[in-house]
């Protein structure tokens, strides 16, 4: 019994300094980075569309965050981007880090991929624009009208040819509009300190900061002609 007690009690410890050394100190590290001003809060319908986002679990196939390494090649090679860092997650609530890729890193998608009717086609049908993709389709982001059914304030979207029924206009939801919006809106292309430069600015600030303080003291002690 006292073996089980020092077994249990041994994991105990152990989990407690695991999670105080991978989240309660990380967390007081980064809970009051500001976020940087260029990086703007999302408007309603980007929020709206982040909901949906979640909602159709995109996170479970799409990263948000580029790294300095990658699977044979750096991300930023791939044209994603710059590593991310903590302020770049300032508005998000939760962050949508994501752990697989099995498409690619979304983190600058609004920056490779400007284009609203581009989204939504994709969105519709993903292997009109990129054959071979695995990507499952969103039909049910979209109505399907007669031509002569669509309203003045419908969003047609503009489709490869073949891509949409015969016949028939493809007309994106709000959802799906609100989605795009999102999408559309990731860039992180504002420059940022990383860990690394943010801990060196912080040393030589010190330093500096030193420097002054002590110098009145030198001066003192020069001596007076």
């Amino acid at each position: 019994m006292e073996n089980e007690l020092k077994l249990v009690g041994g994991a105990m410890v152990t989990l407690s300094l695991a999670t105080c050394a991978m989240i309660v100190v990380p967390f007081l590290q980064l809970k009051d980075v500001p976020a940087p001003k260029e990086l703007a809060p999302y408007t309603s319908a980007q929020l709206r569309g982040r909901q949906v986002y979640m909602a159709n679990g995109c996170i479970a196939c799409h990263t948000q965050q580029p790294s300095s390494t990658g699977a044979g090649i750096a991300d930023a090679q791939r044209g994603w981007g710059r590593p991310s860092v903590a302020a770049d997650y300032h508005y998000d609530d939760p962050p949508l880090l994501g752990t697989m890729r099995t498409g690619p890193d979304l983190f600058n998608i609004g920056v490779r991929q400007p284009s609203a009717d581009w989204h939504l086609g994709h969105l519709y049908q993903p292997r009109a624009y990129v054959p071979g993709s695995i990507m499952p389709a969103y039909p049910f982001l979209f109505e399907t009208k007669d031509s002569d059914a669509v309203g003045k304030d419908d969003r047609v979207v503009s489709l490869p040819p073949g891509a949409a029924p015969a016949g028939k206009a493809v007309v994106a939801t709000p959802q799906a509009l609100d989605l795009v919006a999102y999408l559309t809106g990731l860039r992180h292309t504002y420059p940022v300190l990383t860990p690394t430069e943010a801990s060196l600015a912080k040393g030589l600030a010190l330093a500096a900061g030193t420097t002054k303080s002590h110098a009145p003291d030198e001066a003192r002690k020069q001596p007076q002609d």
